[in-house]
């Protein structure tokens, strides 16, 4: 009989239990906090860098000058936001003349497509799981009417 109850007895494990479930459920939280800010993080620099790579775009005097201008942009803004060694995909449309970009009045739209890595996440298991998230950003500015006008 006395040793029945001293088995049934659990006096003190209350506070263990209290630590170890609180850990288990603390640790997935602290992840899932960082990666959501880190995936924030990377999506205000890529929606950034479209802005301005669009803005630098349409000011520069050629079309040539503008695509070296607008990569820079780019590099500058995804470095400021973390991402300095990612590779964005960067597509330029122009309208209503898709061969010449800089016409008075022509739209330059820039996509940037990159993928935000994950925190804490190793690289060697990317080729079997995708350790990042898919991120676009579009921006589109209008050349302005006086573009050329030499002045």
């Amino acid at each position: 009989m006395l040793r029945s109850r001293r088995l049934i007895n659990d006096d003190g494990n209350a506070s263990l239990e209290f630590v170890t479930i609180g850990l288990i459920l603390l640790v997935p939280f602290v992840y899932l906090i960082l990666a959501i800010a880190s995936i924030q993080a990377s999506a205000f620099g890529v929606e950034g860098a479209a802005r301005q790579a669009s803005r630098v775009f349409v000011q520069a005097p050629s079309e040539a000058l503008a695509a070296s201008r607008a990569e820079r942009a780019i590099q500058f803004a995804l470095a400021d936001a973390g991402l300095k060694d990612a590779k964005p995909r960067v597509e330029v449309s122009c309208s209503p003349n898709p061969n010449n970009c800089l016409n008075r009045l022509g739209t330059v739209t820039v996509d940037i497509f990159l993928v935000a890595p994950l925190p804490l996440a190793p690289r060697v298991l990317n080729a079997d799981l995708p350790l990042g998230v898919p991120l676009h950003a579009t921006a589109t500015e209008q050349v302005s009417k006086f573009w050329g006008a030499g002045g």
